[in-house]
């Protein structure tokens, strides 16, 4: 289970790969990774949280999980901001607490003291924790806002837009994926696949946790820009920010494992986010055209007289 929250990255405009590599430098000695194609993604290192605290429970039994926490940033583009953080959830073979040793020996698992069913913590996370238990979520915007804070960063961001939390559950069994919107800024994911878990497993979730971010930042850009209740200049002024920041940055699954794209294939089916996408763009650059038609006509006309 892992949550991952993602915003635009708190600057003016795009940075480059190695103003990338110094943000993203959190731990000393430590490298960050950065892919180039196709589009640029850095990651940082990993951190590990250790945690000995009570696990989501659907039926509001207590369960008891210690372990560590795996956290970790990312930027994509240059522009958009992650942070992320998951575990993976096994049954102790004791009964009792062991020394810390014990748990940093093995990176993000957390181990269940006592009974508990895999489905009912599964349901619990992905619905409405209980205060106290396990928050994966502050983890992960904790890391975010290390990051954010950089001081290579010039905290001019050119629009202002929520940030999106992606909680997600991954089981073994077969082939499923749901994906929920709970509100504006709240989603969560249902994931059953073949085999043991694996990092890539976490690739994918962050990718969909990227482009779910990039739609609704759309969405609520065009929505901001009233078209058709506002001149055509003020509307196209409004749906600038997207032009230049996020229509050159949808490229889904185009980091995630071959045997994991049938998982979006299925997202893009429905609710289908490359269609919404595509549309949205598609609206903005009719704007754009219309109103570079507007302008024309009036200086063709200026030109007669």
């Amino acid at each position: 289970m892992g949550e991952v929250h993602t915003g635009l990255l708190q600057n003016s405009g795009e940075i480059s790969e190695s103003t990338c590599r110094q943000v993203l430098g959190i731990t000393a000695g430590e490298t960050v990774r950065v892919s180039r194609r196709p589009i640029v993604h850095a990651v940082s290192p990993e951190r590990l949280t250790g945690v000995d605290c009570a696990l989501p429970a659907a039926s509001r039994s207590r369960v008891r999980g210690v372990g560590t926490v795996v956290s970790r940033c990312a930027v994509t583009g240059g522009r958009v901001a992650q942070g992320s953080s998951y575990v993976r959830v096994v049954r102790s073979e004791t009964d009792r607490r062991l020394a810390w040793s014990h748990y940093l020996a093995r990176p993000g698992v957390v181990e269940v003291l006592g009974k508990a069913k895999a489905a009912d913590l599964a349901e619990g996370f992905t619905g409405d924790p209980a205060p106290g238990c396990l928050d994966l979520g502050a983890v992960s915007g904790r890391f975010l806002d290390l990051v954010q804070s950089s001081p290579l960063l010039d905290r001019r961001a050119p629009f202002k837009i929520p940030r999106t939390s992606l909680r997600w559950v991954a089981e073994t069994g077969e082939p499923s994926i749901r994906f929920t919107l709970h509100t504006e800024q709240e989603r969560t994911l249902r994931l059953t696949h073949p085999g043991p878990f694996t990092p890539a497993v976490v690739d994918l979730c962050e990718d969909l946790a990227t482009h779910d971010w990039l739609l609704t930042s759309l969405l609520v850009i065009v929505e901001r820009a009233r078209i058709g209740t506002t001149p055509e200049a003020q509307a196209v002024a409004r749906l600038a920010p997207a032009i230049d920041h996020l229509l050159h940055l949808w490229m889904p699954a185009a980091r995630v494992e071959e045997w994991l794209t049938p998982f979006w294939d299925s997202l893009e089916r429905r609710p289908g986010f490359t269609r919404q996408w595509r549309s949205l763009v598609d609206r903005v650059r009719d704007q754009v055209a219309m109103n570079t038609l507007a302008l024309l006509s009036v200086s063709a006309e200026t030109g007669r007289r």
